[in-house]
């Protein structure tokens, strides 16, 4: 049996206490990868929003990594995190610090404390993206694609089970955009989870995978359809 790493039953999606979606109900096994589409305000962000435990869930069922997102204290949500990697499209990345730096900066909050460990695990993820020679150079000296895969450089560093993805390739041209895929497919065939937010269907053309859709207040799932 594969794992389970997100499974949500009967959840009602809310941001600024309206519902924008409702009834949602999938499960995501660790060797997926998830396309999730819809208009601009259709409860994309806000269900990602949910599964990272930065809205509540507050009606319905919900396992994200093994946490219970409805019973889940505050006190918690860091160790969820640890076992998810975030990647943003507008990059977030500390403009003062080298790449490097960066990546330390997030495994000394989520509690790595051998300085030879560190290092050794952000050559690796480095090394996984295609970008061993950029840990000491600043993010600004990168380009749009490059500052991309230090962002899932990042989102990796703690091995998680699950890739949440908003718009990664949101602001990267065609090209980049499908070298930033390509490194998504070997990350997931290593057994990474994906689930991913685009408005880019030619990537869903191009790269076919099971699409969630966000559509009038419902979740409709194509693995239902198949």
């Amino acid at each position: 049996m594969s794992e389970t790493v997100i499974e949500l039953r009967d959840a009602t999606i809310m941001q600024e206490q309206q519902a924008v979606l409702q009834g949602v109900s999938f499960s995501l096994e660790k060797s997926a990868f998830v396309y999730l589409v819809g208009r601009t305000g259709s409860g994309k962000s806000s269900l990602l929003k949910t599964l990272y435990a930065d809205l509540p869930l507050l009606v319905g069922s919900g396992t994200v990594a093994g946490f219970s997102l409805s019973k889940l204290p505050t006190s918690k949500v860091p160790y969820l995190r640890r076992r998810l990697g975030i990647v943003f499209q507008d990059f977030q990345l500390l403009s003062d610090r080298t790449v490097a730096e960066n990546l330390m900066f997030v495994l000394n909050a989520t509690g790595w404390n051998n300085k030879a460990r560190k290092q050794q695990r952000i050559s690796d993820v480095l090394s996984q993206v295609g970008l061993s020679g950029a840990a000491n150079r600043m993010p600004h000296r990168l380009s749009g694609g490059e500052q991309q895969r230090v962002v899932i450089a990042r989102a990796m560093l703690n091995e998680p089970a699950l890739l949440l993805a908003d718009e990664p390739t949101g602001n990267l041209d065609p090209d980049v955009s499908d070298s930033i895929m390509q490194l998504f497919a070997e990350i997931n065939n290593a057994g990474t989870a994906i689930l991913m937010a685009t408005h880019n269907f030619q990537l869903l053309e191009k790269y076919p995978h099971r699409v969630l859709t966000c559509k009038d207040g419902a979740l409709l799932d194509s693995a239902r359809y198949q």
